[in-house]
C-alpha cells in the first residue's frame, strides 16, 4: 500500500469504529494536554485521527525541492554580501545590513530552515507558502505526536502492515549545529552552547527539550533570555554565569531589530566575533517576505541559471507590495476578485496579520486591505492549497471534512531532513486559524 492507500484504508476503519475512535483521539488529547505540547491551559497543540503517509518517491521529490531552493538561497545570499547595487533590492534598514554584513566564521549560508509548500499529492506539483529561517520550530511537537500514535486504534490496525519509518528531527538538529559550528575559524572542542530568545515570546517547551538533547550528547547547553545575557573581558555570559562559545539563535530578526536597545551585550559580542551565532542575521535575506519579488528580479535572473529560474517561476506565487498597487487596479484585482488573493506583513512570523480573501466576505475584506495599506503589506497570489479527508473528535457532530494540508519541509545544512504536517478546514493554515498538526512518517 502507499500513503493515499492507507489513508483512505484509515478512514474507512474509523467510520466503522466510531466510538472506539472516539475514545482512542481523547485518549491522544489528554496525553497532548499533559505533555511539552501543552504551552498553559488551553493553548496546546490540537490534532486529527489521520496521520500523514509519504512514499518514497515524494520524499525523493522533497529532497530535489530543497537541493534546488537552497542552492538559490546560496547564491542570493553570496551576491547580497557581495554587491552593494543587489542590496537595493531590499528594504532591509542601515542597521539590519550592518549586522547581515557581519563576519560568520562559518559557510553555511542557512544553517536551519523550513520551506513551507502547498503540495499536492496526486500530481506533486506546488508552490512556495513561505520560507522559515531562525525561528524555525515544531520539531518536539512531530516527535510527541510521532510517539502518540500507538493510542490511534486506526493507526494500530495498520501499523504491523506497512511499518513507516520515523523523522527524526532532535538529535538530527544537534548534530547539523555541531557540524556547523565545528566548521568555524574557533570551534573549541567542548562549546557552551546558548539557546536564546525574548522568552517571554518563545515556544518554550521545546526550547528545554532541545537543551536535554545537546546534553544527552555530552554538549553543554542552556536556554536563555537574550536580553539578560552579559557581556564583559571579551566574552559572552549566560544568565547563570557560563560564557558561551555557540548560540543557537531562535530570536527571530524582526524582534532582534525591534528590541535591539535591550541587548546591547548580545549584539556587541557578535559584532566583536566573540561568539559563534547559528544562525548568523544573513538569513534574514530569504527570510523576509521581499524575497518573493527579488527571486523574478532581474539581477537575481542574471544570477541563476535557467533550470532554477523555470523553477522559480513554476512555484512562486505572484507577489507585489500592497502600497504599490493603484485604488483603481486594487478595485479591480482584489476586491472584484477576492478569492485569489492574500495579503501578508513583509516581516513577520506565526502566521500574524495574515488574511486570505476566500476567508471573509466583500464589506470584511474592503476592511481588512484598506486598513492594511501603508502597513508594510503584501499582496500574494492565493494557492488553493490540496485537501484530503480526516476527522477531529474535539467537538460534536463528529464528522469527516476536506481539510488544507500545508508540507513544511525541514532543512538542515541544506538537506532534507523531515516534515511538518499541518490542516485546517478554513482558507488559511496557522494556530490562530483553526490549524491541525498530524504525525508524518513515510515508507522505505
Amino acid at each position: 500500500m502507499n500513503g493515499q492507500e492507507i489513508t483512505k484504508k484509515m478512514g474507512e476503519y474509523i467510520r466503522m469504529n466510531m466510538l472506539e475512535s472516539e475514545k482512542s483521539a481523547g485518549a491522544m488529547e489528554e496525553y497532548i494536554k499533559h505533555s511539552d505540547l501543552n504551552a498553559g491551559g488551553n493553548n496546546y497543540t490540537r490534532t486529527l485521527q489521520i496521520p500523514k503517509i509519504y512514499d518514497m518517491e515524494t520524499i525523493n521529490h522533497f529532497s530535489g525541492i530543497v537541493e534546488t531552493t537552497y542552492g538559490i538561497f546560496e547564491k542570493v545570499i553570496g551576491e547580497y554580501l557581495k554587491n552593494k547595487e543587489y542590496r537595493k533590492l531590499f528594504p532591509f534598514s542601515k542597521e539590519l545590513e550592518e549586522l547581515i554584513l557581519l563576519p560568520v566564521g562559518y559557510e553555511e549560508m542557512v544553517p536551519v530552515c523550513r520551506i513551507d509548500i502547498f503540495y499536492n499529492e496526486e500530481t506533486r506539483d506546488f508552490k512556495f507558502c513561505e520560507f522559515n529561517t531562525d525561528g524555525t520550530s515544531a520539531m518536539n511537537e512531530n516527535k510527541v505526536l510521532d510517539d502518540i500514535l500507538y493510542m490511534n486504534n486506526a493507526w494500530n490496525h495498520f501499523k504491523e502492515e506497512v511499518q513507516p519509518e520515523r523523522f527524526e528531527l532532535l538529535d538530527s538538529w544537534v548534530d547539523a549545529f555541531m557540524k556547523t559550528y565545528r566548521s568555524g575559524k574557533n570551534a573549541v572542542e567542548k562549546p557552551y552552547v546558548a539557546i536564546v530568545d525574548f522568552l517571554d515570546k518563545a515556544y518554550l517547551n521545546e526550547f528545554y527539550v532541545f537543551e536535554k538533547h545537546f546534553k544527552a550528547k555530552g554538549i553543554d547547553a542552556e536556554v536563555c533570555d537574550i536580553r539578560k545575557m552579559v557581556y564583559r573581558d571579551g566574552r559572552l555570559y549566560t544568565p547563570k554565569g557560563h560564557a558561551v562559545d555557540a548560540i543557537y539563535r531562535r530570536a527571530v530578526t524582526s524582534d532582534v531589530v525591534k528590541f535591539h536597545d535591550e541587548i546591547p551585550d548580545f549584539l556587541q559580542a557578535v559584532r566583536d566575533e566573540k561568539v559563534c551565532l547559528i544562525g548568523a542575521f544573513r538569513t534574514q535575506i530569504v527570510h523576509h517576505k521581499c524575497i518573493c519579488e527579488v527571486l523574478v528580479h532581474p539581477m537575481t535572473k542574471g544570477i541563476l541559471t535557467d533550470e532554477e529560474n523555470h523553477f522559480i517561476e513554476e512555484h512562486l506565487p505572484k507577489t507585489m507590495k500592497l502600497d504599490d498597487i493603484s485604488e483603481k487596479d486594487r478595485e479591480a484585482m482584489l476586491y472584484e476578485d477576492k478569492e485569489r488573493w492574500i495579503i501578508k506583513p513583509v516581516d513577520s512570523y506565526a502566521a500574524k496579520g495574515v488574511y486570505a480573501g476566500v476567508d471573509y466576505s466583500h464589506k470584511e475584506w474592503h476592511r481588512i486591505v484598506g486598513g492594511c495599506l501603508n502597513q508594510d503589506y503584501i499582496v500574494q497570489e492565493y494557492c488553493p492549497p490540496y485537501r484530503t479527508e480526516n476527522i477531529s473528535f474535539d467537538m460534536k457532530p463528529y464528522e469527516f471534512k476536506l481539510y488544507s494540508n500545508l508540507t513544511g519541509l525541514y532543512t538542515y545544512n541544506g538537506k532534507f531532513q523531515g516534515v511538518y504536517s499541518r490542516m485546517s478546514d478554513g482558507g488559511i493554515i496557522s494556530t490562530q486559524y483553526n490549524e491541525k498538526t498530524v504525525a508524518s512518517r513515510y515508507l522505505k
